[in-house]
């Protein structure tokens, strides 16, 4: 499956509009990263824990919207786009969203 954050794709025409699709993890902080972090942020650095659990969710939110997508008979996902936001004390949300469409094989 294709899956583009750009409206087209070059030389290939949408046959079919199937919606929007999207996807979503919410993910806790990790006690360990929360250590390591408070130690960064004293010295500097990357917070390597952190970025890795973004990582993470990043690519779960992107694999269930792909699975909507493919459910829903798409070839393509394009226009896609992330978001995020706090849903707890210590969790967070990561939303993949795009729309869902046939391109011209």
């Amino acid at each position: 499956m294709l899956l583009s954050n750009i409206e087209i794709v070059p030389d290939r025409k949408i046959i079919k509009h199937l919606g929007m699709v999207q996807g979503s993890t919410v993910r806790a902080k990790h006690v360990g990263r929360d250590i390591m972090a408070g130690f960064k942020n004293i010295v500097g650095g990357e917070l390597k824990g952190y970025t890795e659990l973004l990582n993470e969710s990043r690519n779960e939110a992107l694999n269930r919207m792909q699975e909507q997508a493919y459910r829903l008979g798409a070839n393509a996902v394009l226009n896609i786009r992330f978001a995020t936001s706090n849903v707890a004390a210590g969790a967070s949300e990561v939303f993949a969203y795009g729309t869902a469409v046939v391109l011209e094989e």
